[in-house]
């Protein structure tokens, strides 16, 4: 199994839509969801069938996890633009603005690994921060203020936007939407 660290970064805000069925976000098998009979929302999204890289020379990443880096990625662009929401991500922002990108690259792989092990891929384990840790400022220095529900569904939409600049399908947004939308209590904290 491959297990990546978690960074706190910023961007967790971001990304927390994406951040599907919390009890799938840790290691501890007790918390890990029934396992899916048939196709999984990953399975969906490309599975498991290796292909190249775009973004690492001669590496092979899983279809289904490059699908969802793919749309993290372009989320995490789509809200750096958002002024409704954008201002949680100030450190972030001005990493990159100084041509920093190893925040924005350890999210992306962090969240990467999240979703994917929470959409139902065997081969990552998310072992980070809670969400509710992820998106308290007294917990993550690189949040910059406590989300709203309006900052949730300015996210949401930013989501939607970013899968939908990667072409994922509609019923396919849909049922992300729907996990997303259950982490609105844990993420919303103020």
């Amino acid at each position: 199994m491959k297990k990546l660290t978690f960074l706190p970064l910023a961007l967790i805000f971001a990304v927390m839509s994406f951040l599907l069925i919390t009890e799938s976000c840790s290691k501890k098998s007790a918390n890990n969801p029934t396992p899916v009979v048939g196709t999984t929302l990953y399975d969906s999204l490309g599975g498991t069938a290796q292909v190249m890289d775009p973004t690492h020379s001669g590496a092979m990443i899983e279809k289904g996890r490059l699908a969802i880096r793919n749309v993290i990625d372009s989320t995490i662009f789509v809200i750096a633009a958002d002024s409704r929401i954008n201002g949680h991500f100030t450190v972030l922002l001005s990493e990159v603005g100084k041509g920093d990108l190893s925040g924005f690259t350890d999210l992306s792989e962090n969240l990467t690994t999240f979703v994917s092990g929470a959409t139902g891929a065997k081969d990552y384990i998310y072992i980070g921060l809670s969400m509710k840790d992820a998106h308290d400022p007294a917990t993550n220095p690189r949040m910059n203020g406590k989300a709203s529900n309006a900052d949730f569904d300015a996210f949401v939409s930013d989501l939607v936007t970013g899968a939908n600049k990667n072409k994922v399908p509609a019923n396919l947004i849909n049922s992300i939407g729907k996990i997303v939308e259950s982490l609105r209590t844990t993420v919303v904290q103020q």
